[in-house]
């Protein structure tokens, strides 16, 4: 395995990725099996749907960063983030066992709604997955040198987990939800255990001196964290507010906070766009480019959780007459597409295309094609036929969604401070999701075309679209640049 490990083969590849796959595999189930339990067995409304899903990107504000800030820095059972790939993978399983038990839980505590426990369930579900996702993340960039290696590893991280994840779909299309639950319970465990234990993590990352493996590593302080999250501050203010009204029971008259904060939002994204970088030779850590690195992910993650979160409310309008069990099987069809095309472009596509024009260039051709591909949906998808063909296109999109990011976030920061930087990236994912669980649900939910789902991703992907060709390349994005060597074959 150590001889592997070191030529960088493709089957270790493969293992390295087996952790991010588990957690990947997780999430395909939430998504399938969350929505569709609630609105078809316990019959909650969207605005109440929503509000579970806010429980993830709460569960990874406060995860994700503080998981990478620790991982960073502790050294267990001869890794810096084997113990929490062990620990999340073996809780992530316990919590998707709870999901078909939701109103039994909340019949025994004796609750009269189940909102409260689908919260809690989704919660501590989300927590659990948020444990793991930013060590099994980091331990690619921790393992992998920079440049086409490390686009390499990113990009087979995102194959793996999105074969698993059609696996995922198919078994929820085929033989139902429940089944598919019981399956993700062992692959979670399998995947998350035992490619941890045969990993060996590196004693010192680059920069990192022997005598600094137990110190803290010098990180930015509150109001340099803050700066770093300028485009942020908009949905950041909003999910605060957003959050106390609700737990306050407040119902805020009419769509006010959201303009408001909508506005401030697109202030702050041109503001970042249009920040000077720092010369013609690209420093070691450029903090201005990992700021617009957050603002265009940022968008991309509205338009894709509002399909993952109201998709269902799409289908049962679109498709009136197919009952909850078709509405499912339409729900995980759909799902299995995306994620087919998302599997397959990544390391046979993607990547080999990123050796040749680049990271960013390419990334920010597949979200053009997603964007077109939600207008799409918007206008032409009518019959399920048509929307699975949509949902391929969408694909494209998405497989650089989930493998092209980490690679050209990671080489904008320093390496010893991956956890902590593969953190605060993550806030450009879970404040959209938080957004779209208590914003866009109540946008949805007061107009009668739910097709307003997929016009909103087409507006969210074209603004993130346009903020990816403000990021600049780097000169060891692979092969990208001039005199760059092509990635090993093995």
């Amino acid at each position: 395995m150590l001889t592997m490990q070191r030529r960088m083969s493709r089957p270790f590849l493969v293992l390295l990725t087996l952790p991010a796959t588990a957690m990947g595999f997780a999430l395909s189930v939430q998504i399938s099996v969350l929505s569709w339990i609630l609105a078809t067995r316990y019959g909650l409304h969207i605005h109440e749907i929503g509000l579970v899903w806010a429980a993830g990107p709460l569960a990874g504000i406060v995860g994700q960063l503080l998981v990478g800030v620790i991982s960073d820095q502790v050294w267990i059972w001869k890794g810096r983030r084997r113990p929490f790939i062990i620990v999340g993978g073996l809780l992530s399983a316990l919590m998707i066992l709870a999901l078909p038990a939701i109103g039994r839980i909340s019949h025994a505590l004796g609750f009269e709604t189940i909102v409260g426990v689908a919260i809690g369930v989704a919660l501590a579900l989300d927590l659990s997955i948020n444990v793991s996702f930013n060590p099994t993340r980091s331990i690619i960039a921790d393992v992998t040198t920079e440049g086409a290696m490390r686009t390499r590893g990113y990009t087979w991280m995102q194959t793996v987990s999105g074969l698993f994840g059609v696996l995922a779909y198919a078994i929820g299309a085929l033989f139902g939800n429940d089944l598919l639950i019981y399956v993700a319970a062992v692959l979670v465990v399998a995947f998350s255990v035992i490619p941890a234990l045969l990993i060996e993590e590196p004693r010192h990352l680059p920069g990192e001196r022997e005598r600094d493996v137990h110190a803290a590593p010098p990180g930015p302080g509150l109001g340099q964290l803050l700066r770093i999250l300028l485009p942020l501050w908009g949905v950041l203010a909003y999910d605060i507010v957003a959050m106390a009204l609700r737990i306050a029971g407040v119902e805020a008259p009419g769509l006010g906070l959201e303009v408001t904060c909508g506005l401030a939002t697109i202030v702050l994204f041109a503001i970042t766009l249009s920040a000077r970088d720092r010369g013609v030779e690209f420093v070691r850590e450029d903090l201005v480019e990992f700021r617009k690195v957050l603002a265009a992910h940022s968008f991309s993650w509205i338009g894709v959780q509002t399909m993952f979160v109201y998709m269902i409310s799409f289908v049962q309008y679109r498709f009136p007459d197919l009952g909850a069990d078709g509405a499912g099987r339409v729900l995980a069809v759909s799902f299995l597409v995306l994620n087919a095309v998302g599997a397959v472009m990544p390391a046979f596509v993607l990547e080999p295309l990123t050796r040749r024009h680049g990271q960013v260039a390419v990334h920010a051709a597949c979200l053009a094609v997603m964007a077109a591909g939600f207008a799409g949906v918007y206008f032409a998808g009518r019959t399920p036929g048509i929307l699975y063909a949509l949902m391929a296109v969408l694909g494209i999109g998405w497989a650089a969604i989930v493998s092209l990011p980490f690679a050209i976030m990671s080489q904008r920061v320093e390496q010893r401070r991956i956890g902590l930087y593969m953190g605060v990236f993550n806030l450009s994912v879970v404040t959209p999701q938080l957004l779209v669980s208590l914003g866009v649900g109540t946008l949805i939910s007061r107009v009668a075309d739910k097709g307003m789902i997929f016009l909103i991703g087409a507006i969210a992907l074209g603004l993130s679209t346009a903020g990816w060709l403000f990021v600049r390349r780097t000169s060891d994005e692979g092969a990208a640049a001039p005199g760059a060597a092509p990635a090993a074959q093995h």
